[in-house]
């Protein structure tokens, strides 16, 4: 039986919805039958064709440290042969908790679970308990998993109620969620205003980085900051892309600001599926079974994921990480500034330490009100004239890119070398 991309793909439509476990790998958004990858090393993905790729996804964030790193392999299959899960406590999950706990500002405990989806709809679930109030506020253009508190897209009005962007989200329910436009604090004041002791949560990516990187003013999320305090609301940063990747401390170190609830996922599970969530100890005491706020579930804390999160943090305590990944964004950055500018439509790069997008479209995006719908067209000969050069990056014009410590500035090079050439062409 023949196992090439095509035929995966085509045996998979048959018993998979779409021939794929998340949307956006079914390349829906840049055409053409999606890559089924066989391996893995370093800087590099492999196919079922045996093409390999100069990999920009990283598995969509997690592998800061790249594929099948050592250390973490190593760390892995010591966990595994130990036994693969226990459904009880193992000293994993407390050394993971421990090092978490010591590197994000005003955590005193988190609890882990298995994705960064379970991560946020349980923090919600627990500021609705911890303020026994029913309201939450997010902001379009954040992404914060498929919880259906959650899955609401954002209206026109001051203060809009949610409205279910998915089928199966009730109406009822998503009304209890309101959707601000990022960067516009006259609408946030406006809503607290009217309606601030009212919401138990105010959940936001500091770093948005799910539907392009919106990255926000400082002063914006101050502002955010100081009236969630002053109304009593919990502000929940949703971290489970910037958490340990733009440094130990994350958007709260990066910006200075401490939120009362954080969610994390993507680089503390090394690439095994984890999330955590946490918090003060005043805040965590409403979870079960200390509170009356349930949560749980029988793969949190598996020691073979706590195992390849605790390694990666291990590795990226040593020898500068943060500098050399910052090195690596700061060199991608510098090298694609003259490609951009002579590219035939607008074009520019916005990144925070190793995480960046290629934004086809002029100006500042600080908001999803203001991304190009256009850019997806424009994206689609990017994506394949760099996928043709043997560069891998997210088939979608509105997500983002990953470096990693394996990068080396040859292969950054190479990266704005390609896309030059697709970009001339």
């Amino acid at each position: 039986m023949t196992t090439t991309n095509a035929a995966l793909f085509e045996r998979a439509t048959r018993v998979i919805p779409g021939g794929v476990d998340s949307p956006v790998r079914a390349f829906r958004a840049v055409g053409g039958t999606p890559k089924f990858f066989a391996s893995a090393q370093g800087a590099y993905v492999t196919d079922a064709d045996g093409k390999k790729y100069l990999d920009f996804v990283g598995s969509w964030g997690p592998l800061i440290l790249g594929h099948s790193h050592p250390v973490a392999v190593k760390a892995v299959q010591d966990a595994a042969a130990l036994g693969m899960t226990y459904g009880a406590p193992c000293k994993g999950e407390v050394e993971l908790a421990e090092r978490v706990v010591a590197a994000y500002p005003g955590l005193e405990q988190v609890r882990f679970v298995s994705s960064g989806t379970e991560a946020t709809m349980s923090a919600i679930r627990l500021a609705r308990g911890a303020t026994g109030r029913d309201l939450i506020v997010k902001f379009s253009g954040c992404y914060h998993g498929h919880a259906d508190h959650l899955l609401v897209a954002a209206g026109s009005g001051l203060v809009t109620h949610g409205q279910p962007s998915s089928a199966g989200v009730p109406a009822d329910f998503a009304a209890l969620t309101r959707v601000l436009p990022l960067d516009d604090e006259a609408k946030l004041k406006a809503l607290f205003a009217a309606e601030g002791n009212k919401v138990a949560a105010v959940i936001i990516e500091p770093i948005p980085a799910n539907n392009g990187l919106l990255l926000q003013r400082p002063e914006f999320l101050k502002l955010l900051r100081k009236l969630t305090q002053e109304s009593g609301t919990l502000l929940i940063f949703d971290e489970v892309i910037s958490g340990f990747r733009v440094g130990f401390g994350g958007a709260a170190a990066l910006y200075g600001i401490t939120p009362d609830i954080a969610t994390f996922g993507k680089v503390i599970g090394g690439g095994l599926p984890v999330g955590a969530y946490g918090g003060s100890r005043a805040v965590m005491k409403h979870i079960a079974p200390e509170g009356p706020v349930y949560q749980a579930g029988t793969l949190s804390g598996n020691p073979v994921a706590m195992a390849a999160g605790l390694a990666t943090l291990k590795v990226l305590e040593q020898d500068k990480a943060f500098v050399r990944l910052e090195e690596l964004g700061a060199q991608l950055e510098s090298e694609l500034a003259p490609v951009l500018k002579a590219a035939k439509s607008p074009c520019g790069f916005v990144r925070v330490g190793s995480i960046g997008w290629i934004a086809l479209q002029a100006g500042t995006v600080r908001s999803a009100e203001v991304l190009d719908n256009g850019a997806g067209e424009r994206y689609k000969p990017v994506f394949h004239g760099l996928l043709d050069r043997g560069i891998y990056v997210a088939p979608s014009a509105y997500e983002v890119m990953f470096l990693s410590l394996v990068h080396t500035p040859a292969e950054i090079t190479r990266f704005t070398q390609a896309l030059g050439e697709v970009l001339a062409g």
